[in-house]
């Protein structure tokens, strides 16, 4: 039975900024410098070190530098950027990498005498940096009803706990479990199991949060809902377009490829509303031109557009490249794969034929001779890379957007081929890996009958909540127990004072961590902590020290192996928590034996190369060459749609407008954060020194709206005859197009409806927030 009653605390939850996601201090003496003229370089490695020799000391540092994604080493757990295939530098890992690492190495505890000291309460009130500083969790924790602080409790005591909520639910569709991008493919594969044969197909995960739209757009158009590229690709372009995305904060190893696909001839171009750093130029820090030069150039064209004005834009090249085709007949399009691969052809030629240019100018805020140039760019090109990421699938059309991209490419025959395709960038490092595994409330038919008869039960068939789905449910009181494996739901997610209520709504809550987040202290009548091993600590059971496997952003399914000594004996592995919690959930309901899951982790590959497609002989295939390739039909021009060929698609333009005085704004990170993790305060790529409530503004529409550098706004979001409204950010001139804002998340989450969501992927639309500003009192 779900009670829908308050946690009997009051955690503040509208706190004097009115933001339950960050309790981030305003800095009156926020510090604002020029941008570097380049990313990377002696800041990067200078900045990597003193971070993880202040978290890890020297000889941990060393251990894990040395190990990080190296063949019998671990995956880093930053972001899903892909591996060298052949020799590997012998440091193989990013600035923010680095920061990612010594968080987990570092020496600092948050065992029982912190939660001793420390109430909910007072927790609540220090800022997320703080949070995280703290160190690792290493002792399963309890906080109960009514409780002002968290106690220990043993493992079987919170699995049991569990177990029993999870079985007084009305229904199993009462459950919700949730999962971060960072969980292995053997814990995820557990994870799905456990909650299919609870009887839920309640599994959202950071996915639906990032690149559902990704898939969705890649499903209709191609087939599958992965990229289409190998690294070789990438790097063995003609033409690369990096569209909505910043690597060199979000995945500066990406900076590497892109730098030598230069030096192999590529032309490059970036289309973004900030003229980011990373897209600019790139210092390699180990080469020592990077040291001490001036680095390679990477962007050749920049095209500064307008939030949410790529839809447009691609309209235009696409209006531009048929021009060009008339003019040209057969020197533009690739004839031949579009008779034999595609169809739909007329219909987009319709369409496009139709469209105005007017419209396509204003919109996207670019002239027409210079889409026109760009098209030109591409139709000379013998071939092309479409890289994106969040500046593309956070939009209302964020779909349609990314299959007027991939019509762009089918025009030129640019899937399927050498040095060409489709590469959509994942964040975290096996966000892509977790839904191959069956994370996902709408997995086929097909995966759900394999699994069905692999482990003897009926699966579920009703589709499952996806984040937005499950943050309405619980905030109506129909959920009962919400599980979280790794991440921090509550700073991830839109509508931030919803979810904090809709969290408070539920009986018990269970967050699978390594470290504190806010998460931990917005919580259910009951919470549960049970703090995990990470991928740089050694995982031994019962058969011995085990390895788990991720997939990164270009479908390579490689191993992972830990080296340091766990942080605490008291900690378990994820997939032994899953298991464990599995166990004593489905008692006398399954006769699965999960201690010999995790006795070796093996036993749980076996079964996986039975249920997921492509991963047949898994032990032995991941042993042979610690890489393989999953599968990707479209690599192949074998087009997974209804009629096996790549569909060519119509998109309408959308009609967005905004009235006087209100302003588009779009949420990014900062540089010295990953996702929700925030190491520091600073962003040294921006020139934003000690503060992160900042508002980004083009100067023009400051001094139209009568602001000043530094000077304190409240933000109001509009949606649907909605408000929602943070206070006291500071405002900072940067060079953004007009009308557009930018600030950063977790602080400005508050501010994303729960109801504004893009089309067919329900994919919060954080970079395409309507708002106006008003100076705060006294400001």
């Amino acid at each position: 039975m779900i009670e829908n009653r308050e946690h009997a605390l009051d955690i503040d939850d509208r706190r004097e900024h009115g933001d339950v996601a960050s309790q981030t201090p305003i800095d009156l003496d926020l510090v604002l410098r020029p941008q570097p003229s380049a990313a990377a370089g002696v800041p990067a490695v200078a900045h990597s070190l003193e971070y993880a020799l202040s978290q890890a000391g020297p000889v941990r540092t060393a251990q894990t530098f040395l190990a990080v994604n190296q063949r019998n080493g671990f995956d880093c757990p930053s972001c899903a950027w892909a591996d060298p295939e052949g020799k590997r530098a012998l440091v193989e890992f990013c600035e923010n990498g680095a920061k990612a690492l010594a968080d987990a190495a570092t020496t600092k505890r948050v065992g029982v005498e912190f939660f001793d000291r420390h109430s909910v309460a007072e927790l609540s009130r220090q800022s997320d940096q703080w949070l995280n500083a703290q160190g690792r969790l290493v002792d399963p924790m309890l906080l109960k009803p009514g409780a002002a602080h968290y106690e220990p409790i043993s493992w079987d005591a919170a699995f049991a706990l569990v177990a029993k909520e999870l079985n007084a639910l009305d229904n199993p569709d009462q459950a919700v479990f949730y999962t971060s991008g960072k969980a292995s493919n053997e814990a995820a594969f557990l994870y799905q199991l456990f909650a299919r044969l609870h009887g839920t197909n309640n599994l959202p995960d950071c996915s639906n949060m990032c690149h559902e739209s990704s898939g969705a757009a890649i499903k209709e158009s191609v087939g599958g809902r992965k990229g289409t590229v190998t690294l070789h690709d990438l790097e063995h372009a003609d033409c690369i377009l990096v569209i909505g995305q910043n690597p060199g904060t979000n995945h500066p190893r990406m900076l590497t490829s892109l730098q030598t696909a230069k030096r192999n001839g590529a032309t490059i171009v970036a289309v973004n509303p900030l003229p980011e750093v990373g897209l600019m130029r790139f210092k390699h820090p180990q080469e020592a031109a990077g040291l001490l030069g001036r680095g390679v150039k990477l962007t050749d064209h920049f095209v500064q557009v307008r939030i949410n004005g790529d839809a447009a834009l691609f309209k235009g090249i696409l209006k531009a490249l048929f021009v060009r085709e008339a003019a040209a007949a057969g020197t533009i399009f690739d004839w031949e794969f579009i008779r034999e691969h595609t169809s739909g052809f007329d219909a987009l030629a319709a369409d496009v034929a139709t469209a105005d240019w007017a419209a396509i100018e204003e919109q996207s805020g670019i002239d027409r001779a210079r889409i026109d140039a760009l098209a030109g760019v591409i139709a000379n090109a013998k071939s092309v890379v479409a890289c994106w990421a969040m500046g593309l699938t956070q939009q209302k059309n964020s779909v349609a957007v990314i299959r007027e991209l991939i019509n762009i490419l089918l025009l030129g025959g640019n899937i399927g081929r050498p040095g060409a395709g489709l590469f959509p960038v994942r964040g975290h490092s096996n966000v892509q890996g977790d839904r191959t595994m069956g994370v996902w409330g709408r997995m086929d038919d097909a995966f759900l009958d394999r699994l069905g008869t692999e482990f003897a039960f009926t699966p579920p068939r009703q589709h499952g909540y996806d984040v937005v789905e499950a943050i309405g449910a619980m905030a109506e009181g129909r959920v009962g127990v919400f599980i979280s494996l790794g991440g921090n739901f509550l700073s991830a997610t839109p509508d931030t004072e919803l979810v904090a209520r809709g969290l408070r709504a539920t009986n018990l809550t269970v967050c699978i961590s390594t470290k504190l987040n806010r998460g931990h202290l917005v919580t259910g009548r009951s919470a549960l902590i049970l703090p995990c091993l990470t991928r740089v600590e050694s995982d031994v059971q019962e058969s011995g020290p085990q390895f788990v496997t991720v997939e990164n952003t270009i479908s390579v399914v490689s191993r992972s192996r830990g080296e340091l000594k766990p942080a605490a004996p008291t900690l378990k592995s994820e997939p032994a928590i899953v298991a464990g919690t599995a166990a004593a959930t489905l008692r006398g309901r399954h006769p699965l034996a999960w201690n010999e899951l995790i006795a070796d982790y093996d036993c749980i590959r076996g079964h996986v190369s039975r249920v997921v497609p492509g991963f047949a002989d898994f032990n032995a295939r991941i042993r042979l060459d610690d890489i393989f390739y999953a599968p990707v039909w479209a690599k192949q021009r074998i087009f997974d749609t209804p009629n096996r060929k790549a569909q060519l698609t119509v998109n309408v333009l959308p009609n967005t407008p905004i009235t006087a005085g209100q302003y588009v704004m779009m949420t990014i990170r900062t540089h010295d954060q990953f996702n929700t993790v925030i190491y520091g305060s600073d962003d040294r790529y921006r020139g934003v020194t000690g503060g992160r409530r900042v508002i980004f503004m083009n100067p023009d529409d400051m001094r139209a709206a009568g602001l000043h550098e530094r000077q304190l706004v409240d933000i109001t979001s509009h949606f649907a005859g909605e408000h929602r409204t943070v206070r006291q950010f500071a405002v900072v001139p940067y060079d953004i197009p007009s009308r557009s804002t930018a600030t950063y998340y977790p602080e400005t989450n508050p501010l994303v409806p729960l109801g504004s969501t893009a089309d067919i992927s329900n994919t919060p639309t954080s970079k395409y927030v309507v708002i106006t500003l008003q100076p705060s009192e006294g400001a």
